[in-house]
């Protein structure tokens, strides 16, 4: 989403770096141009003049132009007003006697349904026992959906239909979540193509039955500006006490996003970032300013990284590399343990430095999945025997393991290289020489 904004902003940086001392003069430049970049990308236009001036008015200080490092003095004062922009990490207020309960409210199409069995989801791994309540009876498929990501995700839900009171169907969930010893109820409210009185009037009535402990609006971040508009007209309605940002993978400018917190004042507390089922983080606003200025976000790579991966596997798996037995069974499970942390690009920008090495050798590869769908199917038209043994692979298993995969022999042969290079390359860096070999380029993307 904010992939224009961090070139146009990286731009500028690089720009004042180039400097070495900068001048007042200097400092106006680059601040018209970062004014510019974020009206482009859709940030609220009073935002951009109140951020721009406290950027400016720090910038011109000692505090930038008499430092040893300007360039980077300049960086970190826009660092931390981005930062102070989005607001401070708030998580959930789910202190106190359970079951708690967190209404989600939102326009038609803003992803409330899908965000309800994310956050179920989310709320499971923190050892939490949720209910989802289907209470939007307006929209048939908002009860079917929801009743099938319970299933999917083995969630409870309760629901009566589209017939029965949204009203109603809140307060029996809630009393069903106390008869079955649920610790958070989840209420999937009905949401329409426009905000109107029948609507607040329901979400009022819904929110005196319930007492939620958290009133989330979900706000499509595609929408951009009509996104923050729409939380300022719920805010005035109803108490939100946190915003959800549903699509921060799409390709909008990422404006919604930077303008929200600052215009309505309600903080930001998840991140929808993508349609799987765990595709949903609490914000951390630091974290996100660093993705915008581009130097990548260690601690969410960190944090994705121990959800998919076995301690016990990677002990084991260092040994193999260690002693050069790492073989293509081994590979395909660091293949399928890298697809559940997501978008392998946006994986790879997490790590500082790297979207800037990529864009510098020829820009960032589309990474998400078709390669590693090939490799995937090529590996699993193997026997194990095979697997295990990738020299034994002659000439008629390689026609058999490509008419298997729909892949050409050419295909294998390729995949059969590149993995030859990479056991080297893990060879050589176990062994301290940290050279690697040409053809490996070709895994790497």
């Amino acid at each position: 989403m904010f992939d224009t904004l961090t070139d146009r902003l990286t731009s500028v940086f690089s720009g004042l770096r180039s400097k070495g001392a900068l001048t007042e003069r200097d400092v106006d430049e680059a601040m018209r141009e970062v004014r510019m970049s974020l009206l482009e990308a859709d940030v609220n236009f009073r935002v951009v003049k109140d951020f721009v001036a406290r950027v400016k008015e720090r910038c011109v200080g000692a505090e930038v132009l008499q430092s040893l490092t300007p360039a980077q003095q300049v960086v970190k004062i826009v660092h931390e007003e981005l930062a102070a922009l989005l607001g401070s990490p708030s998580p959930l207020n789910l202190g106190g006697q359970p079951p708690f309960v967190i209404m989600l409210a939102g326009l038609q199409g803003s992803g409330k349904t899908t965000t309800a069995a994310k956050l179920g989801l989310l709320l499971r791994k923190q050892k939490h026992v949720p209910l989802l309540v289907a209470a939007d009876t307006y929209r048939p498929a908002a009860v079917d959906q929801l009743i099938a990501l319970g299933k999917q995700l083995d969630i409870a839900t309760y629901n009566e239909g589209t017939k029965a009171k949204p009203q109603q169907i809140a307060a029996n969930g809630l009393r069903q979540a106390r008869e079955t010893g649920k610790t958070v109820v989840i209420l999937d409210t009905a949401g329409r193509l426009h905000i109107d009185q029948p609507l607040m009037e329901e979400l009022r009535d819904i929110e005196r039955l319930t007492k939620p402990d958290e009133v989330l609006l979900v706000a499509d971040a595609m929408t951009g500006q009509d996104a923050v508009r729409a939380a300022e007209e719920f805010h005035r309605n109803v108490d939100i006490t946190g915003l959800v940002l549903t699509k921060i993978d799409g390709d909008a400018r990422g404006g919604a996003a930077l303008s929200i917190r600052a215009v309505t004042g309600v903080p930001i507390k998840f991140l929808g970032t993508s349609e799987k089922p765990d595709g949903l983080e609490a914000f951390h606003p630091d974290r996100l300013v660093d993705r915008i200025l581009g130097m990548g976000d260690v601690m969410s790579l960190i944090e994705k990284a121990q959800e998919s991966f076995d301690e016990e596997q990677a002990k084991s798996l260092q040994k193999k590399m260690r002693t050069a037995t790492f073989d293509l069974e081994d590979f395909l499970n660091q293949v399928q343990s890298l697809k559940k942390m997501g978008s392998l690009t946006g994986i790879l920008e997490m790590i500082p430095g790297m979207r800037g090495t990529l864009k510098g050798a020829g820009g960032i590869p589309d990474l998400d999945g078709k390669e590693f769908k090939r490799i995937e199917a090529m590996i699993t038209s193997m026997t194990k025997e095979e697997r295990h043994n990738p020299q034994m692979i002659n000439g008629s298993r390689r026609r058999r393991i490509a008419r298997g995969s729909g892949t050409s022999i050419q295909d294998v042969n390729q995949l059969l290289n590149q993995f030859k290079d990479m056991q080297k390359m893990m060879k050589s860096m176990m062994t301290g020489k940290k050279r690697i070999p040409k053809a490996m380029r070709g895994l790497m993307g």
